[in-house]
């Protein structure tokens, strides 16, 4: 290969031996911008030099930074060139010289650019609504093809007007939305070369910030160490941050303002009044800034800044008092005195607390900002005193107290007579209101008191009262005593009378209304009374013929009638009337004739019994409505109600119930229960200015009485002025309403607890009876208790007769003497009246219940017969009645029957030997009857002359009303005297008894007492 090289070259060396030849390699070129290349020139002859001319046709020197020509031995010549650019395209010229002798050979560069981002940020961010202008600047020879793609779709700008493809590539999207963010592809392409290349670009849409205040105003209080919170929530993208301003001063966090970490809210600490005006919230973001205000609105409490108290004398034509006042909003002042307001155009009268228009205009109250006066005019030393100014505005009040200093003579009060009697001390004060206080000199026919000359003559004086005590011991002492004050205003006596007092007159006696024990007596009062007030009222009763008997009565304020107690049904009396006071007792009333009424009985029918058996029960009546007088107390919202005891029915009277509400409303208060010896009972704490309605129920044990009512209107609430407007009551209405529940709860378990210990009932006695079978604690001393009580308050002489069943037989069953149970009266029998019949006690056991209904007929009585001992029981197992009947008593329960108080039922004297009581129809009993001694308790009828306790109350023994209605028994006693029956001689029914039999006594009230704790009825 090398051998036909050189013999080519040799050829054209040989060929051409006088020419020369160039060639360039390569032949032609195209360079991208900023690449490098070279070329070869090669010369064929013996070239001397070798040349490279630039397109410019400028020779081409060594020393060119960008285009290089460098010989690398004497045939070949390089062109290189570097980086080239646009400048470097043209056609370069290769010149071989030798001698004469020239040769050039050319070669055409051609320079082109690749596809070239100028200008393609990324991310590329504008505002929401704007027009958006994205760009991507491409450089290429040729100029490229542009294309843009989002989400990997094509953009196709004939489909969506709102983008464009601009002429310098740019992507123009219109009214750029926040869903148009995302990543854009600007693509570019050269199809001639098939050149591409792309860049990713990120589009970034920006919100303008949105801002709105919570509260467009805040209110605040100043000058109370409080703070005020102004808040503004903002959106937008990019989160804009919130600043707030005031009066064109960014506010940051310090002392006096504390700010949220994304500033949405702005604390202002102890609020002032100056910190008062409009905040602006700003909130900021690339998109811009929008910005809201807050209005801060500062209130300032009232505070009274000029008050003084003021001096004046009587008489003065007149002196005002002046307070000024600070606050915002602007406070109303007014005044006040005694409980009297004033306000600003209203002139007021001192006769009376209320405000209206007076006509002598002595007091004006006048108004101008916040200063007001109040004038006082033709001053009276009434004027003096504590005056206080009151600022009052929506956020508060303020009050301060003046005081006006009125300098007057001295003015003598008192009362100008005084009745006493010899050797009765009497005080005669001389009141003396003054300022500057007065002097007081006592004197009698121009000599001072006390002189060396009385004995019985003192003189007290204390700083507004000077009192004269006289004790008179002749007709001498009584007459006309001075009292002289004086003082630095001037000077005043007065003329005292010291007067002989008398006794009272007598009172009159208007009406007396009788019921059955009792008689209402009403009077009038004395028309004289004797100079002195009455003390007590004596009031005197008889039966016709015979001594009088007395009773004192303390007199109260408008007493006008007097309850006497302790009189016999159906008997005529007489009656008078006396007053007493200091002096002694007046004198007698004319005496006047009242009739009692008889005691009305009523009858109850047994629903389980034919007619011809019917038992049927002689019962008292309920007692009268007590009449009723209401007394207020304290400052008008308490109520003192006092009753006046009527007719007690013939039984004494157990308690009172009171309850009471206000006429507006439906709901009653809780009942109130008082003791029967109780004669009032206070309300309080009652609304003011309300009309309430009360109502008093007496109860005996046959019933209750009719209502006494009375309505009654508590006075005005008082105006009173707080010290501290602010200060609230720290509890609240449901802590209230639940102290009130917890406290109600209590109060039912006491009253429970003590009802289950003493009356045995209430809840815990049901309990105890129906599932414990125990009758209660106390059962036994609460009888004997109560047998005693009736034994000592009877008054009116009257039988008491108790109906209960046997209890479980004992050993003893013989007709001799058993030892004493509570039934039994402790005392010996006595001889009963010869003639005397025998009460028959028809005993008529139900069939459906244990109970008995008892019946008793008795024949008329001597009036001396007072009542006795009537025991009913069933005939010993030795009798013939108890051989039919044994099985009925040997196993019988115990078992408790009604108690029926018959005090008012007519007496009859017992028998000396007791009778066996038989069933029979209800009609009186012959005198002979005869009947079994008790099993147990054999009881005589003690004698009528017993009459030393004739006053005595009534009182039915025994849980007449108390006592459950069912009882506990053993489930495992045996009853085998179910269905027996038993007839006695000389009747015509049959009664069946089940379980027990029944036991009626009937006990006279004047029996002695030989056991206080163990005597029974």
């Amino acid at each position: 290969m090398l051998q036909i090289r050189d013999l080519v070259w040799g050829l054209l060396f040989a060929g051409c031996a006088a020419a020369i030849q160039v060639q360039i390699t390569p032949t032609q070129g195209e360079i991208s911008v900023g690449e490098s290349k070279f070329f070869l020139c090669e010369v064929v002859g013996d070239a001397k030099d070798i040349d490279w001319f630039a397109p410019s046709g400028e020779k081409i020197l060594p020393n060119r930074p960008d285009i290089i020509v460098s010989r690398t031995d004497e045939a070949t010549a390089t062109l290189t060139i570097y980086h080239a650019n646009v400048d470097s395209a043209g056609i370069y010229k290769c010149v071989a010289r030798s001698g004469d002798k020239e040769a050039q050979a050319t070669v055409q560069v051609k320079i082109f650019q690749k596809i070239t981002f100028d200008s393609a940020p990324s991310p590329q961010e504008f505002n929401e609504g704007d027009d958006a202008d994205i760009v991507c600047d491409v450089v290429s020879s040729p100029p490229p093809a542009i294309i843009w793609k989002h989400k990997g779709s094509r953009i196709q700008v004939a489909k969506d007007v709102r983008y464009k493809i601009m002429d310098n590539g740019h992507l123009l999207i219109r009214g750029i939305k926040k869903i148009d963010e995302g990543m854009y592809n600007c693509e570019a392409r050269i199809m001639a070369r098939g050149e591409i290349d792309f860049r990713m670009i990120k589009v970034i849409v920006n919100v303008l910030p949105t801002i709105r205040a919570r509260l467009s105003e805040v209110n605040a209080t100043a000058d109370i160490a409080s703070s005020a919170l102004l808040a503004c929530d903002a959106d937008g993208f990019p989160e804009p941050s919130v600043t707030w301003t005031h009066n064109n001063v960014v506010l940051e966090t310090g002392d006096k303002y504390t700010l949220s970490d994304d500033g949405s809210e702005l604390l202002i600490k102890s609020v002032k009044k100056v910190d008062e005006g409009d905040y602006t919230c700003i909130a900021k973001n690339k998109a811009g800034e929008k910005s809201e205000e807050v209005s801060l609105n500062v209130f300032v409490r009232p505070r009274i800044t000029y008050l003084n108290n003021q001096t004046a004398s009587e008489f003065d034509e007149q002196v005002t008092l002046t307070c000024e006042a600070s606050g915002d909003p602007t406070p109303a002042i007014s005044w006040s005195f005694q409980n009297r307001v004033f306000t600003e155009g209203e002139q007021a009268s001192w006769t009376r607390p209320d405000k209206y228009e007076s006509l002598d205009r002595n007091i004006v109250v006048r108004s101008h900002a916040r200063v007001s006066s109040l004038t006082l005019k033709n001053i009276l030393f009434t004027y003096a005193g504590e005056y206080l100014c009151t600022a009052t505005n929506s956020i508060g009040r303020d009050n301060k107290h003046m005081y006006l200093e009125v300098r007057y003579a001295p003015k003598i009060l008192g009362t100008v007579t005084v009745y006493t009697w010899e050797g009765n001390a009497a005080n005669i004060s001389c009141e003396a209101e003054a300022h500057p206080g007065a002097s007081v000199v006592w004197s009698r026919d121009g000599l001072q008191l006390p002189s060396a000359n009385t004995t019985n003559v003192k003189v007290y004086n204390t700083p507004t009262i000077s009192y004269l005590e006289i004790t008179p011991d002749s007709q001498y002492n009584f007459g006309t005593y001075n009292c002289t004050a004086t003082n630095a205003m001037g000077s005043e006596s007065k003329e005292f009378v010291l007067i002989q007092a008398d006794v009272p007159s007598s009172p009159e006696i208007e009406l007396v209304e009788p019921f059955s024990s009792t008689a209402v007596v009403s009077f009038e009062e004395p028309d004289s009374m004797g100079g002195v007030p009455i003390i007590k009222y004596r009031v005197e009763w008889r039966l016709p013929g015979q001594d009088w008997t007395g009773k004192e009565y303390h007199a109260d304020d408008e007493m006008t009638t007097i309850t006497i107690v302790g009189l016999k049904p159906e008997t005529t009396y007489e009656i008078k009337m006396s007053a007493i006071n200091g002096k002694g007792e007046g004198e007698s009333s004319p005496a006047t004739t009242f009739t009692t009424q008889p005691v009305q009985y009523s009858f109850a029918m047994s629903s389980e019994t034919s007619a011809p058996n019917a038992v049927t029960s002689a019962a008292l009546r309920e007692p009268t409505a007590p009449k009723l007088v209401v007394k207020v107390q304290g400052r008008g919202n308490t109520l003192k109600v006092n009753w006046i005891k009527q007719d007690d029915g013939g039984s004494p009277i157990k308690h009172y119930l009171v309850r009471y509400k206000a006429k507006h409303v439906s709901d009653w208060k809780p009942e109130i229960r008082v003791p029967h010896n109780s004669e009032y009972v206070t309300l309080s704490g009652l609304d003011w200015n309300t009309e309430y309605e009360i109502h008093v129920v007496a109860e005996n044990q046959q019933g209750k009485s009719e209502p006494g009512v009375i309505s009654y209107r508590t006075a005005s609430d008082p105006t009173t002025i707080p010290d501290d407007a602010g200060a609230r009551s720290a509890m609240g209405t449901g802590a209230i309403v639940g102290i009130l529940i917890v406290v109600f709860f209590l109060l039912l378990v006491g009253v429970d607890v003590t009802c289950y210990f003493l009356n045995k009932c209430g809840l815990l006695m049901c309990i105890a009876v129906n599932f414990c079978g125990k009758a209660g604690p106390g059962a036994k001393s609460k009888d004997m208790e109560e047998g005693q009580a009736a034994f000592t308050k009877d008054e009116s002489k009257e039988p008491i007769v108790e109906v209960r069943t046997e209890e479980e037989q004992t050993p003893n069953q013989g007709g001799g003497p058993t030892e004493p149970n509570e039934t039994t009266p402790l005392t010996g029998p006595e001889p009963a009246a010869a003639d005397a019949t025998s009460p028959v006690v028809n005993l008529l056991p139900s069939t459906a219940t244990n109970s008995v209904a008892g019946s008793v007929s008795a024949a008329q009585s001597s009036p001396a017969s007072d009542g006795g001992v009537l025991t009913a029981k069933a005939p010993p197992r030795n009798s013939p009645a108890a051989a039919r009947s044994g099985p009925l008593n040997a196993n019988a329960q115990p078992d408790v029957g009604p108690l029926v108080d018959l005090s008012d039922a007519p007496k009859a004297p017992p028998s000396s030997d007791p009778t066996p009581l038989v069933p029979e129809p209800l009609s009186p009993a012959p005198a002979s009857a005869e009947g079994p001694q008790s099993q147990r308790d054999p009881v005589k009828a003690p004698s009528s002359s017993s009459s030393s306790s004739q006053n005595k109350d009534s009182q039915v023994d025994g849980p007449a009303e108390d006592a459950p209605s069912v009882l506990c028994t053993d489930p495992t006693a045996p009853a085998h005297n179910d269905g027996k029956t038993v007839k006695a001689d000389g009747t015509e029914g049959e009664t069946e008894v089940k379980n027990a039999t029944a036991e009626v006594k009937t006990v006279p009230n004047e029996a002695p007492q030989a056991n206080g704790n163990e005597s029974k009825a």
